[in-house]
């Protein structure tokens, strides 16, 4: 494996869970530096490319959403700004996704634990196979970029913050630049949940989990105010989905939340009736590729939330 001629890197055993700016840096570097880490998939390793649906009952839920380092930036303060570019990754060829039950957009409509293992090519990220007919397409990113709060004490990984973290933006793949606010000094920068693909909304809360490696360049912006992330993508964003155009469902209502979950259910049931997929299949899918969308949040008393599934994927 290339190291992309990065000046440091940090291994996979140096990771930790939750977020907590107590801890002690793995490596201390300069702004300007790049950085190669070695990131394990979402499960920490629970899951492998031979487990089946009966892991998730032993899921470790103390032990998800390792992410690796921190890492010490020499001369970060608070207030300033830490800019990561993205530079590249080295997918494992191997991810998994699963309906676990009482996570996820429509827990109550899928209270049975599924697994789908996928086995794709780490070279060509050529699209990946889903059942029989149906082909996701490939966009490696890292669904965890963080810094560590000003706030003690020990903080769960699961939900964003102003300072990064959990985010789950499939857009910060390769070229792209993101800003994070710097509440500590030396910032305490660790990143992990690496996903192979995903969909805006993420909607059955897991995409392709997948292992891989991450190379980023590091630079701060000092004394730059910044409340919360904010990142630049060097191009097109939709490249990969948009070659044959879209099916569209809505949800239509004056709760944003129950809109979403109408327009997912509702592309669940076509994709189930145009496609013989089964129902948890058709969820996983939708997680993996579909977009969750806000189309109309202005027109009183009720918005709508549209979800776009991409027809490349099943034509």
């Amino acid at each position: 494996m290339s190291h992309f001629d990065c000046k440091h890197t940090i291994h996979r055993h140096h990771h930790h869970f939750g977020w907590d700016n107590t801890l002690a840096p793995v490596k201390t570097v300069a702004p300007g530096d790049t950085v190669y880490l070695e990131c394990t998939d979402s499960s920490a390793g629970q899951f492998n490319p031979s487990s089946t649906a009966a892991a998730l009952a032993t899921l470790d839920f103390g032990k998800v959403n390792p992410v690796t380092g921190p890492i010490f930036v020499d001369g970060a303060e608070p207030g300033d700004v830490l800019k990561i570019t993205l530079l590249g990754f080295e997918p494992s060829g191997w991810g998994w996704t699963a309906l676990i039950p009482g996570f996820g957009l429509l827990t109550d409509q899928f209270p049975e634990p599924e697994l789908h293992v996928w086995k794709y090519d780490s070279t060509s990220l050529a699209p990946v196979l889903f059942g029989k007919n149906a082909r996701v397409p490939l966009k490696p990113f890292a669904g965890t970029i963080g810094l560590a709060p000003a706030e003690k004490g020990l903080h769960s990984v699961v939900p964003p913050r102003h300072v990064g973290g959990n985010m789950d933006i499939r857009d910060l793949n390769v070229g792209a630049a993101l800003y994070l606010p710097i509440e500590v000094k030396g910032a305490l920068l660790s990143i992990g949940d690496t996903h192979a693909a995903q969909g805006d909304g993420e909607v059955c809360g897991t995409a392709i989990e997948s292992p891989m490696n991450v190379a980023v360049k590091l630079d701060l912006v000092k004394q730059t105010k910044l409340a919360s992330p904010r990142f630049t993508t060097p191009g097109p964003v939709t490249a990969h989905l948009d070659k044959k155009g879209y099916e569209v469902t809505t949800g239509i209502g004056p709760d944003l939340m129950q809109a979403a979950r109408a327009a997912v259910s509702n592309m669940i049931d076509l994709l189930v009736a145009q496609h013989g997929f089964s129902p948890p299949d058709a969820y996983m899918l939708c997680s993996v590729c579909g977009d969750l969308r806000i189309s109309e949040i202005v027109d009183m008393p009720n918005w709508i939330v549209s979800f776009y599934f991409p027809r490349v994927v099943v034509a």
